[in-house]
């Protein structure tokens, strides 16, 4: 068996019998009936093994597992033409790189502007995708292109948003290898690595809750929801995609549903959505840990603008506060919340394919959408900001909507809830 199908085979079944372990031993908030509670020791051992498992997925240990075995036999021979002064050791500092050299300089502007991250991070998610980027080609014509290269045709894709043609002639590639291995990186995160923005466990959910009241003076809030809009560029026109996005207090997207209509509005999209759908069905923010606020019990909820519905578990301002009442600082606090989803949502259009119109196929733009979420999500995790945009127009946060009005209440106990939290909120 060659070595590109020997990583591919160990990957496969690592990830296989860590998703065996996640169907015998599912975490206590994971989508099941509810009838088929655990004891809390059961509890206890499902949330300690979902953790570890995270952990472990998302790290490289699969892909350096499958690549230290690979290293104990002769370095991987490739078919492509290589650098004569490129090192012999694939495992040398810079080898990676080394094969990019003449495609994007080594310097740290360079790389932020060609990929959206250090190169540090470049190398780190090369060992971490490079046995399921070589492990299939077009059928009947292979690519025999490195993981490297394979993974900077399609960074550079998302980064840039540059058309096909600018890519091959950068590469040296043909449109058409351009185009696969652009897919074949969106298909890798979204498939293999969706988890990245997968609903948190209960165990995590209470750690984001912590964060959100030591900033607001909150409690058991878990996200904060908005909707962004990409546009897409079609033979008969232009469209609009919605995507459907919760992030915490550091602009970590928890959750993002891609791939609505752009014309429906964001509550449309919520209640056609899943996520509405499980939270209305007792599967998510179902903790029965609740919390009392001024003898009112206050459930786990999310935090949304005012283009949405007053909800016991979805709260927006207040219409026409009074000036220095509870209901203003409640108010100016969950303004200041709506700051990580605004820059969450700001860093996403930092990649240059959802910065304009994405001239591609509907299917593929939403997993662009996708792939630039989970993307997201691991800069932060690696503490790389390259993409990240901190900065904010005023006008953007002054842009609060009121078209959902208080006479619109489908229950009074979301109104009791909101008015009860107004007292605890705090700058």
């Amino acid at each position: 068996m060659n070595s590109r199908a020997l990583a591919a085979l160990l990957s496969s079944l690592i990830s296989q019998l860590l998703i065996l372990l996640l169907l015998l031993f599912p975490p206590s908030n994971a989508i099941t009936n509810n009838t088929n509670s655990f004891s809390s020791p059961h509890q206890n051992f499902q949330a300690s093994l979902f953790l570890l498992l995270r952990h472990f997925l998302s790290t490289s240990d699969i892909a350096a597992a499958s690549l230290s075995f690979l290293s104990l036999s002769k370095k991987r021979k490739r078919a492509h033409s290589q650098d004569p002064d490129d090192p012999d050791d694939d495992n040398e500092p810079g080898s990676r790189l080394g094969r990019l050299g003449s495609v994007v300089p080594r310097n740290p502007d360079s790389f932020k502007q060609f990929f959206r991250m250090k190169a540090s991070t470049f190398e780190w998610l090369c060992g971490l995708l490079e046995p399921l980027l070589d492990c299939r080609d077009p059928a009947g014509s292979p690519l025999n292109l490195p993981a490297e290269t394979r993974l900077g045709i399609g960074l550079f894709r998302l980064a840039t948003g540059a058309d096909y043609t600018e890519i091959s002639s950068r590469f040296g590639v043909s449109d058409a290898d351009s185009k696969f291995c652009v897919k074949q990186l969106c298909r890798v995160l979204c498939t293999n690595y969706r988890f990245w923005v997968g609903f948190p466990s209960q165990t995590e959910l209470d750690s984001v809750s912590t964060r959100f009241e030591t900033l607001t003076g909150l409690p058991n809030c878990c996200g904060i929801i908005s909707c962004t809009r990409f546009h897409v560029e079609r033979t008969n026109g232009s469209d609009s995609i919605a995507a459907q996005i919760v992030v915490d207090s550091s602009s970590r997207i928890l959750i993002v549903i891609a791939g609505f209509r752009g014309n429906k509005t964001d509550l449309q999209i919520l209640k056609s959505s899943s996520l509405c759908k499980d939270i209305e069905k007792g599967v998510l923010l179902n903790s029965q840990k609740h919390i009392a606020v001024n003898e009112v019990i206050v459930p786990q909820y999310l935090v949304g603008n005012g283009d949405y519905s007053l909800l016991p578990w979805l709260l927006v301002p207040f219409v026409d506060a009074d000036r220095g009442s509870v209901e203003e600082n409640f108010n100016n606090v969950h303004r200041l919340m709506r700051v990580s989803s605004l820059k969450a949502m700001a860093s996403l259009r930092n990649w240059g394919v959802l910065s304009r119109f994405i001239d591609t196929e509907y299917k593929i733009a939403v997993a662009c959408i996708g792939a630039c979420s989970i993307l997201h999500n691991m800069l932060i995790m690696r503490e790389d900001y390259s993409a990240f945009c901190d900065e904010l127009d005023d006008k953007v946060l002054d842009n609060q909507s009121r078209a959902s009005l208080e006479g619109n209440l489908t229950e009074d106990k979301a109104f009791v809830i909101r008015k009860a939290l107004a007292t605890r909120a705090k700058i």
